[in-house]
């Protein structure tokens, strides 16, 4: 039979000093009581399903948690000493690099003035203005579909003026 809230709140009133201690040997006293936490969550999350509450089903989850929340914290202080200088560095642009993105800039800078008025305002509300399709609608007395057609018509002038 499934077990109910009342169930579970009694065994963890029960189990939670013992399997507190348990996992101190293993992650330390600050982290035993959220590795007993985590065990109960996910036994919460499985009491849908029919599932023995035993005390050594309890010992082991809180064994197996305590060993992921281990390898986790491992993994966490281990990432600082892997990281490198050159991710930090800022990628050096070639001047071709630097000539060609120039050149499209202004590919698009053209390609955006030749928009239709209508077209161009709408795509520069939500593109340079971070207003959204509703917002421009209502602002502009559009449809929702007309404000999207407009964006898929401003994107393909772009996208064309980049080939």
């Amino acid at each position: 039979m499934p077990a109910s809230l009342d169930d579970i709140e009694s065994l963890y009133m029960l189990e939670q000093h013992r399997l507190e201690r348990l996992a101190a040997r293993r992650v330390g006293a600050s982290n035993a009581a959220d590795v007993v936490q985590d065990v109960f969550i996910t036994l919460w999350t499985r009491a849908r399903e029919q599932i023995g509450c035993s005390s050594a089903y309890l010992t082991r989850a809180t064994h197996y948690t305590a060993i992921s929340h281990l390898r986790a914290a491992r993994r966490r202080a281990s990432l600082p000493l892997r990281l490198t200088e050159e991710q930090y560095v800022a990628p050096v642009v070639l001047p071709d690099q630097a000539v060609a993105a120039r050149q499209d800039l202004a590919r698009l800078d053209d390609a955006i003035a030749a928009l239709p008025e209508r077209t161009r305002q709408v795509f520069l509300l939500n593109r340079l203005h971070a207003c959204s399709y509703e917002e421009i609608a209502s602002a502009l007395g559009l449809s929702y579909s007309t404000v999207e057609r407009e964006i898929a018509r401003a994107l393909l002038a772009c996208r064309d003026a980049l080939r």
